[in-house]
């Protein structure tokens, strides 16, 4: 990749109509400064995309050897492991990584991203498709590479690296389906500025649309990705009265929240409630019910990102678009419903036959 020339001070004094040293003193000592000369220098720095100098000299001669990556939270488990793994790849090749995380906030992600381009970072790697245009532009004027992760995108404008959330999390639905649940209840990740969230509910309602099934609007309730809060939220759904039988999470930690919630109100998993989750986070498979969930290969992305980002850095070719395998691991949270369940008993009691179901294609760790 072509770097652009970086615009220097005396551009922007040139472009703000003022002195050189006006323009330095306005970004150093900015109350030192008439409001509307100040703002003439901002609105040069913004139009030339002006970095200060130390920045912009690391990011010309590439010699920073920093790259940043911007999640939206550390509190997950899978982010913090993706993290490590990125780091160990890229301190082996000389370089430090910079993280920052923004809160699910995409106008914070703005001001994290341009922390890291001045202080000059070779590349950005960021999650998800949800990003301001803002954010693009910034990026667009540096000229620095960037790699959107835990998302593919179809149109290959952006380089990504990750997985179809939507098709991932269609194959829980079909899971539970294959097992006879028709009543089905959604625990979400707030969907605003969070694609994969979206991307997660949207393949739940398109598959059981498949299969002439609904998920109710007022069964999918959003919430902050805590225990906590999953917690809440069963209860919400129960106390209202809503039933059903299969509960599908956003994620293993809502998962995890809604196990220890049924545990609490008595409700036996999976002989009355199946749940799912979704990332496989390591207390996934030692819960009790060991939870059914998605797999994702949460070090291998971390990796992978590393080595795709150290070849564009060293001016190298990627694909556009690099996509990770992930899979369901069928665990003890899921059975068939309680119907199923009782006619199973009593066909098993008078020698019947099992009912026939669908095989389920699993991947196991």
């Amino acid at each position: 990749m072509t770097r652009r020339p970086y615009a220097r001070l005396t551009d922007v004094a040139r472009a703000a109509g003022v002195s050189l040293s006006t323009a330095s003193r306005a970004l150093a000592e900015p109350d030192l400064v008439l409001p509307a000369t100040r703002s003439r220098i901002q609105d040069a720095v913004a139009r030339l995309g002006y970095v200060p100098h130390g920045a912009a000299r690391a990011l010309a001669s590439r010699r920073s050897r920093t790259i940043g990556a911007v999640v939206p939270t550390l509190e997950n488990p899978i982010f913090a492991t993706s993290i490590q793994t990125l780091h160990q790849r890229i301190a082996s090749a000389g370089y430090t990584l910079l993280v920052g995380s923004h809160g699910y906030d995409l106008d914070a992600e703005v001001q994290v991203v341009s922390a890291l381009v001045e202080r000059g970072v070779d590349g950005v790697l960021l999650v998800g498709l949800d990003h301001s245009p803002e954010l693009y532009r910034l990026l667009a004027k540096a000229a620095i590479p960037f790699e959107i992760t835990w998302a593919t995108d179809p149109s290959r404008i952006h380089y990504s690296l990750g997985f179809s959330n939507r098709l991932a999390a269609a194959s829980v639905a079909q899971h539970l389906m294959e097992l006879r649940h028709r009543e089905f209840a959604m625990i979400s990740g707030e969907t605003t500025s969070n694609d994969r969230a979206r991307e997660r509910v949207a393949g739940v309602r398109e598959a059981l649309a498949a299969h002439g099934l609904e998920l109710p609007a007022h069964r999918v309730l959003e919430i902050p990705f805590s225990i906590a809060a999953a917690r809440a939220a069963l209860g919400r759904l129960l106390d209202a009265g809503e039933r059903f039988t299969a509960l599908v999470c956003g994620n293993d930690v809502l998962a995890l929240g809604a196990l220890l919630e049924a545990a609490a109100r008595g409700i036996a998993v999976p002989h009355q409630l199946s749940v799912t989750g979704f990332d496989d986070i390591e207390l996934a498979s030692e819960f009790s019910p060991a939870l059914t969930t998605i797999h994702l290969p949460v070090a291998d992305i971390g990796h992978i990102a590393a080595e795709r980002m150290l070849t564009r850095i060293g001016g190298g070719e990627v694909p556009r678009l690099h996509e990770i395998p992930v899979h369901l691991v069928v665990r003890a949270s899921t059975a068939p419903p309680p119907r199923i369940n009782e006619r199973v008993r009593n066909s098993t009691k008078s020698g019947g036959r099992l009912p026939s179901r669908a095989a389920v294609r699993t991947g196991r760790r």
